[in-house]
């Protein structure tokens, strides 16, 4: 029988100053009541943007007749997943960035461009999908594809082609993931949604999990 498995948290901090796409609601707590006489807890009340942090988008996010994030199918968020580096490759992450590792490829690709992921401000120069990519990863069976930036985008962009790639081929998508201490791999994906019941995104706490061994690599 194996140990317990290693976790990566891929998950960036949630505090004030996090970024924030612009004109986005930045992140925001203020103590309704804090323990003291007569008060036996503390309680505060969070002022965000569901796009805060590692968060699913919802297709209510890129499309008016989408789904929201609350009604989505929790399987694709959750199993065997590729970690595959592409660092450094802007504006676009093509299909030639991640030609290396594409044998056997689970049903879920995240990508890590950043060699350090800029965790106090935001990156108007971010990595983004080239579209052709989404494309080619969903003729290959993937059903979610992940990034460590703040969009599978251009920040400027305003057709958002990336974004109805995945719509029209019924994808799911993770952004703002922290791959920055992950090796490339395979692992198992946990990164949940909340039941928002009409918003367009969630934010999620994403965690890799290491994969249990093969009956042929364990030890007795």
């Amino acid at each position: 029988m194996g140990g317990m498995r290693r976790l990566w948290d891929i998950s960036p901090p949630v505090q004030a100053g996090s970024p924030v796409f612009p004109g986005d609601a930045p992140f925001e707590q203020v103590w309704a009541c804090t323990i003291g006489r007569g008060v036996p807890v503390n309680v505060s009340t969070l002022r965000l943007s569901p796009h805060t942090g590692a968060h699913a988008d919802a297709p209510l996010h890129y499309d008016p007749q989408g789904a929201p994030v609350g009604a989505l199918d929790l399987e694709p968020y959750l199993g065997r997943c590729r970690v595959v580096h592409a660092i450094g490759c802007t504006p676009l992450v093509e299909w030639r960035h991640l030609a290396h590792a594409l044998d056997a490829l689970p049903p879920r690709v995240l990508v890590r461009t950043y060699a350090r992921a800029p965790l106090d401000r935001f990156d108007d120069a971010l990595a983004a999908f080239d579209p052709d990519t989404i494309e080619r990863l969903a003729d290959l069976g993937v059903r979610l594809v992940g990034i460590d930036t703040a969009s599978i985008d251009p920040a400027a962009s305003k057709t958002l082609p990336s974004h109805q790639a995945i719509r029209r081929r019924g994808l799911r998508v993770l952004e703002n993931l922290w791959l920055d201490d992950v090796p490339e791999g395979d692992y198992e994906l946990i990164a949940l949604p909340l039941r928002l019941a009409t918003a367009d995104a969630s934010p999620v706490r994403a965690v890799l999990r290491e994969l249990p061994p093969r009956r042929d690599e364990e030890t007795t």
